[in-house]
């Protein structure tokens, strides 16, 4: 049996903003969902945020509580309608519609608070090379010095961290992002992984690498080579496509996608 708080602006009660609550055997309390009413918000395993109404209001709340809340799993409750205004920047580990049966609300319950023990046992800081990623301070550093970037900058920079090696789209990247309701065209990433790179420096501005006609993929550093052999591999026939940045070319959006190919890329695609 888990303890649940129910973050409801309804007179009504928990069992009739979401009936199955009332055949299952979890302790519910209720709360006003309201900004000021989270500053004493009691210990809970997960909190249930009842979004059937006021869904602009409800989208604030759930973000607020994601930055700022209890830190456990965060379920919004949602008719069958307003289903299609949920989006990945409202924070919330899983959604509930109003119908759902005790069956359904159980295992969603059960695979939201085994995902949050997964996350809560896995590092909240990323590490390769000079660069730290820290997602409970939302701070990057490198060698040590905080980079100043926007919130979407860190966004980007954290989700090719978590994925080093992985080509990503520009259309995969704007969906994970920005979200399904953004509505700007792909050159959004380009503008923004330009910044980035300015802010990482001439140093470390390949840690983003362009995969040509493709889109980018995070590029982890490799060691120092101690062998004298000046970091020279096996010959260009083995090696994977090539990555550069946009230091050697024009600052220009459609420098990704329009600048010549190089010599090394025409004899490793050979």
């Amino acid at each position: 049996m888990s303890s649940l708080l129910l973050l409801t602006n309804a007179l009504e009660p928990s069992a009739q903003v979401l009936p199955a609550l009332g055949l299952l055997l979890h302790q519910v309390r209720v709360a006003p969902a309201e900004g000021p009413a989270l500053i004493d918000i009691p210990s809970a395993d997960a909190v249930l945020v009842d979004g059937r109404r006021d869904l602009p209001q409800v989208r604030s709340l759930c973000q607020l509580l994601r930055s700022t809340g209890p830190g456990c799993p965060l379920l919004l409750i949602v008719t069958e309608g307003g289903l299609a205004a949920v989006t990945a920047d409202w924070g919330i580990d899983d959604v509930l519609l109003d119908t759902a049966g005790p069956a359904e609300v159980e295992a969603r319950l059960r695979l939201a608070l085994g995902r949050r023990q997964i996350t809560d046992d896995s590092p909240m800081e990323i590490r390769t090379g000079d660069l730290s990623v820290d997602e409970a301070t939302y701070s990057a550093k490198l060698k040590g010095r905080v980079l100043d970037l926007t919130f979407k900058e860190f966004e980007l920079l954290k989700y090719l961290a978590q994925h080093p090696g992985r080509v990503f789209t520009r259309a995969q990247l704007l969906q994970e992002v920005w979200g399904y309701d953004y509505f700007g065209g792909t050159r959004t990433v380009d503008v923004h992984v330009r910044r980035l790179r300015a802010k990482l420096g001439p140093e470390h501005e390949s840690l983003i690498g362009t995969v040509r006609n493709v889109g980018y993929r995070f590029v982890t550093p490799e060691k120092p080579d101690r062998s004298g052999t000046g970091g020279s591999r096996s010959g260009g026939a083995g090696r994977e496509e090539t990555t550069k940045t946009e230091s050697s070319h024009p600052k220009t959006e459609e420098s990704d996608e329009t600048s010549p190919r190089s010599a090394t890329e025409v004899a490793a695609e050979a």
